[in-house]
């Protein structure tokens, strides 16, 4: 019969998903915010699209439950349009397209994201601080 995972060990697999999930979303999140200026070089090209990371649960062994980053979507919402004619990415009216990148929503997100590393984290440290007391317990 295999050993049961503690359930401390299971918490800290749990938040170890999770971490690696955000570090991977704040990754993403630092790709569009530093190509949110990006336009195409060519006459009416496409510039930059936003990119999306999808979650999905992940089954430890123990039976819990984490998450993973299982792949990147493209933002398919629209392109805004500017007017500058002399722009290389200019289309025949004048008309060049941005990217579909917010700055402000990509740096909410980017807290949010930290936010829950920084939750994770803890949760692994509280996971550690019980082990550590009841192994103090333990040797009393």
């Amino acid at each position: 019969m295999a050993d049961p995972v503690q359930p401390s060990n299971l918490a800290m697999a749990v938040a170890a998903t999770a971490l690696q999930a955000q570090q991977a979303r704040m990754r993403i999140i630092a790709e569009n915010l530093a190509n949110a200026d990006s336009t195409s070089q060519t006459a009416g090209g496409d510039p930059y699209r936003r990119q999306v990371p999808v979650f999905a649960p992940t089954n430890l062994a123990g039976g819990g439950h984490g998450v993973a980053m299982r792949r990147v979507v493209t933002d398919q919402s629209a392109f805004t349009t500017e007017y500058a004619p002399g722009h290389p990415g200019a289309d025949a009216k004048g008309y060049v397209k941005l990217p579909n990148v917010d700055p402000l929503m990509e740096a909410l997100d980017m807290q949010e994201a930290q936010r829950a590393y920084q939750a994770n984290l803890n949760v692994i440290e509280t996971a550690r601080q019980m082990d550590a007391s009841t192994l103090s317990i333990l040797t009393k």
